[in-house]
């Protein structure tokens, strides 16, 4: 998993509630166990018509917004069935940190498990982050970690809390495997000291 500092580029301001787990990627795609390939179909029934043709309306079809990197949602982001190949898919799209006032459990921690920074702000400060989104490719938000802090085109800083060994991981990349890795040196010791006690086993 790539190591999360900071983010900085063109936010997706998605104004909705309940953006659920099939919304984000319909269970039509969900016989692959790749994590890649799912970008494309990323918010599918929302960005195609039954032709396959592209909705212009939809924000992520728009120019100013087919590179961005952070999506501005309203309340209950990634609600529904505990599908990963919703932060999967959003991951291989290019999204990078999804900002709400809140996210579903599941959804919530697989963002994090993936590479995804979910944020969790007020009504309040969620609106001026949204405002600032609305204003296209020209607006640039800035997500850093390190600090804690969002920040907009102009110059509004709004801190945000997360988990320290969330934030720990997200810094270092650090996945479940990637946890397990750094135990190999002792995991390689319990092996053969095992070995040597029970040479049946």
């Amino acid at each position: 998993m790539e190591k999360f500092e900071k983010v900085s580029g063109v936010a997706a301001p998605m104004p909705l509630i309940n953006i659920d787990t099939d919304m984000i990627i319909p269970k039509l795609f969900l016989k692959t166990i790749k994590r890649s390939g799912l970008g494309k179909n990323l918010f599918d029934e929302m960005r195609y018509d039954d032709n396959g043709n592209e909705i212009e309306s939809f924000v992520l079809n728009k120019p100013a917004y087919r590179n961005a990197e952070i999506i501005v949602a309203g309340d209950n982001f990634g609600c529904g069935s505990s599908r990963e190949h919703a932060p999967w898919a959003l991951k291989d799209f290019g999204i990078k940190v999804i900002i709400s006032t809140s996210f579903a459990d599941i959804f919530y921690n697989n963002c994090f498990k993936n590479g995804i920074l979910p944020i969790r702000l007020s009504p309040e400060e969620v609106a001026i982050v949204m405002a600032d989104a609305e204003k296209g490719e020209n607006a640039r938000i800035t997500v850093d970690l390190e600090t804690q802090t969002v920040s907009t085109t102009d110059g509004t800083e709004i801190k945000f809390e997360v988990d320290s060994f969330k934030k720990h991981c997200l810094l270092n990349g650090l996945d479940d495997i990637g946890l397990t890795l750094q135990k190999a040196d002792a995991i390689d010791k319990f092996e053969a000291d095992y070995a040597a006690r029970m040479p049946w086993a």
